[in-house]
């Protein structure tokens, strides 16, 4: 790939800190949102909240990355809590897409992110993109969080959704809480531990979304995801072999519910998702099992 000027929203967040530097050390021009006055040239001043973008910013970019949004595991899920999980995706996604279609030479691609979450509940049954959206908070949510994306596609931009599964890394998401409690002794399965959680490493997060960029083509939903998801109880048994700890506790059910309330449905929950679109497009996983992905992020 050229050398491209890319903006990404979401910057500091785990998988967006993740891409900048991984575009950066290949050459790339990053520009990078923010919601305060910019500091540097490479920052650009947008309120997700109000809508607002500074359109003149996003001028010039090959590519537009949405990766911003409040963080789904960070917090209980209270009403308002939820009412942030939803604006901030929401709301900023319909701004960059209003911003990115006003210009008069558009970025070639939108790439923005959304969520396994999409599919909700789906027991023992593999889906990919094909199957329909869930019930109830997260799906509804994505189903959103997609359509806001609108007013980019109506103007002729290629944009791209990438499903997100769980992120195998030590510095944010589940896998920042589960490291610690495994590496002291005190991991072990969740509930009956038979849900199926879909994972992915960060290497391969930050890949695939690199080559939804790259690759002309491409639009629509694509689930980022290791090719073969697997039981919480198996995800406990690589975690305890690779850290050479035990992994004796479990945690029921009604205990994690007590703990995190309606959040628990989507530790609880079973996502069988599989990567169809993604592999079918000639991407290559890097750490497809998972003791390759635990192994990445230590």
């Amino acid at each position: 790939m050229e050398r491209s000027r890319i903006a990404v929203a979401g910057a500091s967040g785990l998988i967006g800190s993740a891409l900048v530097r991984s575009l950066t050390a290949d050459g790339h021009e990053v520009v990078r949102l923010v919601r305060r006055a910019p500091r540097a040239k490479d920052e650009v001043r947008w309120d997700p909240e109000t809508r607002r973008v500074d359109a003149a910013g996003l001028a010039g970019c090959d590519a537009v990355v949405n990766l911003a949004g409040a963080g789904v595991g960070s917090r209980r899920w209270t009403d308002a809590y939820k009412t942030k999980i939803r604006r901030s995706r929401v709301l900023g996604t319909s701004a960059l897409a209003e911003a990115i279609a006003s210009l008069d030479d558009p970025p070639r691609v939108f790439v923005n992110g959304s969520a396994i979450g999409f599919y909700g509940e789906t027991g023992d049954r593999p889906v990919d993109e094909s199957a329909p959206h869930g019930e109830g908070f997260l799906p509804e949510l994505c189903v959103e969080w997609e359509g806001a994306a609108a007013p980019a596609q109506q103007a002729g931009v290629r944009t791209v959704f990438p499903r997100t599964g769980l992120v195998v890394a030590r510095e944010g998401g589940a896998w920042a809480k589960l490291f610690p409690l495994f590496k002291a002794g005190l991991g072990g399965r969740m509930g009956d531990g038979r849900q199926y959680w879909s994972f992915v490493s960060l290497h391969d997060e930050v890949a695939a979304i690199r080559h939804l960029i790259d690759t002309d083509g491409l639009s629509g939903p694509f689930d980022v995801t290791a090719p073969e998801p697997l039981t919480n109880r198996e995800i406990t048994a690589a975690m305890g072999r690779v850290l050479h700890r035990p992994t004796l506790f479990t945690v029921p059910a009604p205990v994690l519910r007590t703990v995190l309330g309606e959040m628990a449905g989507d530790v609880l929950g079973s996502a069988r998702v599989r990567p169809t679109r993604l592999l079918e497009s000639g991407f290559t996983f890097a750490f497809p099992d998972i003791e390759g992905a635990i192994r990445a992020a230590l």
